[in-house]
């Protein structure tokens, strides 16, 4: 793929767009970092863009801005969960990204994992766990270590490795604090990746794969955003059966919740046999420095504004219009 695939946008016809940043979820920050780098970037290539913050501004003072089209450019709840989504498409408000239900569903780790389990689609085992939750009986079907986290949340928030039975009630206990249900995993020991996925259905397609190596292999919220000591691969040094793989998997993924405009699928590649397992999607990636869509964009060729252009240029509404009712 290369950036003569991608056609020319006029900017101009994309009206006044709204760039969303900031919100109310645990991810406020990160969010912020995202959007001003997306807001500066539209800005830049000629967009009549305009910052605003859910967090800060109401549904109503949206609605009074009268945007064309927005950028959602926020992480978490209240942003990436559905809730927005809804509210833009009440508000007849054309969008980025999934819609309702794929951003309600993706957000939601282990109804994720229901329906790739559903479709065929690997992901390692898990269980739900409450506070009634016999934790050595999950400890003795999953084995250990197993990833311990809050199923709504991302960014690592909350997250916990769990290498021994007596660290887990401590994991539940964290993860809980943000969740009423939480998700314990099977620990998957190899390499970490991500695709990011641009598109929807049929024309849905993958950008290079991004492979992430962090210090003692744990990419965590610091390593993740602010620390530089963590080294990314794009594209991945794969062989190309694998590669394709991979790629295959990830759209499949994406397509499996109904997702589009853009997202990020997350994969581990088993160590001792190569296979591939999905971890979760993301329907609002981060869009930092540090970011991974970004990353894989530029390996094509395309620069961090052009891909602004090209996400805020496929914002649309997506629940179908009713028709109108007639009488007999």
């Amino acid at each position: 793929m290369n950036v003569s695939a991608f056609p020319t946008i006029d900017v101009k016809a994309l009206g006044k767009v709204g760039v969303l940043f900031g919100g109310r979820s645990a991810e406020r920050d990160v969010s912020i970092m995202s959007g001003s780098g997306v807001l500066a970037a539209l800005q830049s290539k000629g967009v009549d863009a305009h910052a605003f913050d859910p967090g800060q501004r109401s549904i109503a003072e949206l609605a009074a801005e009268k945007f064309d089209r927005v950028f959602i450019a926020l992480h978490g709840r209240f942003g990436e969960d559905g809730s927005l989504q809804g509210a833009l498409e009440q508000l007849n408000i054309p969008y980025t990204g999934s819609g309702v239900m794929a951003c309600a569903i993706g957000m939601d780790k282990i109804y994720t994992k229901m329906i790739w389990l559903m479709k065929g689609l690997p992901t390692p085992r898990y269980a739900s766990l409450t506070e009634t939750t016999d934790l050595a009986a999950v400890v003795a079907d999953l084995g250990l270590p197993l990833i311990v986290k809050p199923p709504h949340e991302g960014s690592t928030i909350g997250i916990t490795k769990v290498r021994a039975a007596d660290e887990l009630k401590a994991a539940y206990e964290l993860a809980a604090g943000f969740d009423d249900i939480v998700l314990a995993e099977e620990f998957v020991t190899g390499r970490e990746f991500t695709v990011a996925v641009l598109g929807r259905g049929v024309n849905a397609r993958a950008l290079p794969i991004v492979e992430i190596v962090a210090p003692d292999g744990n990419y965590d919220y610091q390593n993740k955003y602010f620390n530089d000591d963590t080294e990314y691969f794009c594209p991945a040094v794969l062989d190309a059966a694998t590669n394709a793989e991979m790629e295959r998997l990830a759209v499949e993924a994406f397509r499996a919740l109904d997702c589009e405009g853009w997202g990020r699928v997350d994969i581990l590649l088993r160590e001792r046999d190569n296979k591939p397992f999905l971890i979760e999607v993301n329907t609002s990636p981060g869009m930092t420095s540090h970011s991974l869509v970004p990353m894989a964009a530029r390996a094509t060729g395309m620069s961090y504004e052009d891909l602004c252009v090209e996400i805020v240029a496929s914002a649309r509404l997506k629940l179908t219009k009713p028709s109108k009712l007639t009488k007999e």
